[in-house]
């Protein structure tokens, strides 16, 4: 590269002379070399440079020299004259380079015209590469990904090369679309063969060294994932103002293997970015959220785990989130200026036992039935007998909804 640099500069410092041009813009008529050139070391290295001056014209002397670094003048201390067209520099315990491509370090004479330059490489070997995982989309591809190793950084331009084959029999073949899901990961889009392991490495080479990861074994039917369910439903179930009613199909993509399939749902109140996580979904396309605010919007999403893929042992791995839907539980018509449930009217002594008891054995159902196989139907027949019989009771005695109380008015005298 400083070959390249070098080359470059000497266009602009023509040995051609012209009798037309001033005395100040006469092109230098000498070049100069930088030894050692394009140098590569290890961090916390010295080096010893030196630029030397061929040729004999006035006022190219080493004393006239000075260098720079990635374009900063360096302190002449650093400098020594060796000779008459020679001149060194010493640095010491050098860092890394600034860019994989190499540190700059340039030669000029005393009008700041560049001589030479040449290229520091500073840096470490390549760690080996740790944490490959790799997952299958629908068992029509392959992608893997990977920790460059502890310390990660190198700064040296290092390269990664994911190598895979059969176990058992074949020859090494190279991943060749990097970067498609980070830095460090590379995908196989086709060509794969099922029912047998593969064999997967990665390799890191820069020019201090290489190393290579340890060989994980796999087969394409125990990483396989899939996209995340579509068409995802939620809805009101009733007026049930504490559930919402999620409906989900299970992935098309998969339509035609011998699979089981897991689903977990995630939900959050509009103005929150906490989401609460169902887990006990297990392989229903359906589910009834419970306990939740009456009068809120929720954004409910759900994600698939196809797993024991014509009987693979192996758990699955998770899709991603389906698109947020958004769904909001009725207002409840029992609730005052707190949100909180009313509480039982005075004179009214024998429906405090009657609905504690009730309250218990809803807790017990709602706990165990929490999106499972049993059914819901007596529950939804207490709440909806629940809230006909409190809107006729406010009725009768002249209650109104919260927020549209007023003053009652006595007889007229």
């Amino acid at each position: 590269m400083s070959q390249l640099l070098l080359l470059l500069y000497s266009g602009l410092y023509s040995k051609v002379t012209s009798p037309d041009r001033p005395p100040e813009l006469l092109p230098l008529l000498y070049t100069a070399v930088i030894s050692p050139q394009d140098p590569t070391l290890l961090i916390g290295s010295s080096l010893l440079a030196t630029c030397s001056v061929h040729g004999d014209p006035p006022g190219a002397t080493a004393e006239g020299l000075y260098w720079t670094l990635n374009g900063r003048r360096l302190p002449p201390e650093l400098s020594r004259v060796l000779n008459a067209s020679t001149l060194a520099l010493a640095l010491a315990n050098l860092n890394g380079s600034r860019q994989q491509s190499g540190d700059n370090l340039v030669c000029h004479a005393r009008d700041g015209s560049i001589l030479a330059g040449s290229c520091l490489y500073v840096g470490l070997p390549p760690e080996k590469p740790v944490n490959i995982s790799c997952w299958s989309k629908n068992m029509k591809d392959l992608t893997c990904r990977w920790t460059p190793g502890a310390h990660g950084e190198t700064f040296l331009h290092t390269n990664y090369s994911l190598k895979y084959k059969l176990r058992w029999y074949g020859q090494d073949n190279t991943c060749e679309e990097y970067h498609t899901v980070g830095p460090h990961s590379c995908h196989i889009p086709k060509d794969l063969a099922l029912f047998t392991p593969y064999e997967i490495w990665v390799e890191a080479t820069n020019r201090l060294g290489s190393a290579r990861s340890d060989v994980l074994t796999l087969d394409i039917l125990d990483v396989v994932t899939t996209d995340p369910p579509p068409d995802v439903h939620v809805s009101r179930v009733g007026g049930l103002e504490d559930q919402l009613s999620v409906r989900w199909v299970s992935p098309p993509a998969l339509k035609d293997f011998l699979f089981q399939a897991k689903y977990q749902i995630r939900y959050r109140v509009e103005d929150s970015v906490d989401w609460k996580v169902v887990d006990d979904v297990s392989n229903q396309t359906s589910c009834r959220l419970a306990g939740l605010k009456p009068g809120t919007v929720y954004f409910v999403q759900v994600r698939c785990n196809p797993f024991g893929i014509y009987g693979s042992k192996k758990a699955g791995i998770w899709s991603e989130w389906s698109h947020p839907t958004a769904a909001s539980t009725p207002r409840s018509e029992r609730s005052g200026p707190g949100g909180g449930a009313c509480e039982p009217r005075g004179g009214e002594p024998s429906s405090g036992p009657v609905r504690r008891e009730l309250k218990q054995f809803l807790g017990w159902l709602k706990k165990h039935a929490y999106c499972s196989n049993l059914s819901f139907r007596l529950y939804d027949q207490w709440r909806a007998w629940m809230q006909k019989s409190h809107k006729t009771r406010n009725q009768d005695e002249g209650i109104l909804p919260s927020g549209r109380r007023g003053t009652a008015r006595g007889p007229a005298r």
